[in-house]
């Protein structure tokens, strides 16, 4: 696992630093295809590592894929100012199982204010059926390093 570096701007924040800065994250799967100030978007390929003993995606790695979208639009978007946003509260709504295949994983900004953020994540399979949906209040702060 790499680092991430730290610029004047604050902690790098690219494509590649959420899978950089969180072997959970890594380890959960999820890929992320585009970022920008105000959506994410990903994909997570499904197997048997992410299933329950009956058999089904475990509710954590959707709740993993909500928080870790959020946190990575809403830091993009306070990255200019030298912040970073951390989670306050997630909300995850699971409303279909599967029990192994791709999900797409879309984050979008809700609010955006000096302090706090609020986004809306959804996770759908490949046909475009809601599977789960979450909400992530965040608040921004100042950048912190990891060394």
């Amino acid at each position: 696992m790499t680092t991430p570096t730290t610029t004047s701007a604050g902690p790098r924040l690219d494509r590649d630093s959420l899978e950089d800065a969180s072997a959970f994250v890594r380890a959960a799967g999820l890929i992320i295809d585009e970022v920008t100030d105000s959506r994410v978007t990903g994909h997570m390929d499904l197997g048997p590592d992410h299933l329950t003993p009956w058999g089904i995606v475990h509710g954590g790695v959707y709740s993993t894929a909500v928080e870790s979208a959020a946190s990575l639009g809403a830091s993009t978007a306070v990255r200019g100012r030298g912040e970073v946003a951390v989670g306050l509260t997630n909300t995850t709504h699971y409303f279909r199982s599967l029990a192994a295949g791709r999900v797409l994983v879309e984050a979008t900004a809700l609010y955006q204010g000096r302090t706090q953020q609020l986004w809306r994540v959804d996770i759908t399979d490949e046909t475009g059926r809601l599977i789960a949906h979450g909400e992530v209040r965040l608040q921004n702060v100042a950048g912190v390093s990891r060394t």
